[in-house]
């Protein structure tokens, strides 16, 4: 069954790049393309555990897989990239998480979903950081439906 023909829902699909080289970063978003995909989540990534050091020449932000992705697809299709409401883990006081929407914005993102939060404040004080540092895109309140007690503690 074509699941393209089977739901009036279009498929997002969510791609990591973190470790990946371009040239398979490419390849993969071709296979998609080719299957007539062209909406795509585009994240970074969490590194490989153990792991602190990229392999010489491989992909190290979303900003740069939303690159790949509108150089092999060209302008048809949407890309969303993840945004961080309490800041990402990595980001630290300096909210540089803020800069990196920026770069996936200016990369080509369409538009940004944030990571679940729990106080409605965040978002909107996250929204109004994103904007006044020259965030234009639109920025989507993720949520994740909690189906279990183990899926909430996470």
């Amino acid at each position: 069954m074509n699941f393209i023909q089977s739901t009036n829902v279009a498929p997002l699909a969510h791609l990591t790049c973190v470790g990946t080289t371009r040239d398979s970063a490419r390849a993969l978003v071709a296979e998609f393309v080719d299957a007539g995909i062209l909406d795509f989540l585009a994240l970074r990534g969490d590194f490989p555990e153990g792991t602190s050091n990229l392999p010489p020449g491989s992909l190290s932000t979303a900003a740069d897989l939303v690159e790949v992705i509108a150089d092999v697809r060209g302008q048809d299709g949407i890309t969303a990239v993840a945004a961080f409401p309490n800041g990402h883990p990595e980001s630290g006081s300096d909210r540089s998480d803020i800069k990196a929407l920026l770069a996936k914005q200016d990369a080509g993102a369409d538009f940004a979903i944030t990571q679940l939060f729990f106080e409605a404040n965040d978002y909107v004080s996250f929204v109004e950081l994103a904007r006044s540092a020259g965030v234009e895109i639109p920025i989507l309140p993720g949520i994740m439906p909690i189906i279990s007690p183990k899926r909430l503690a996470r």
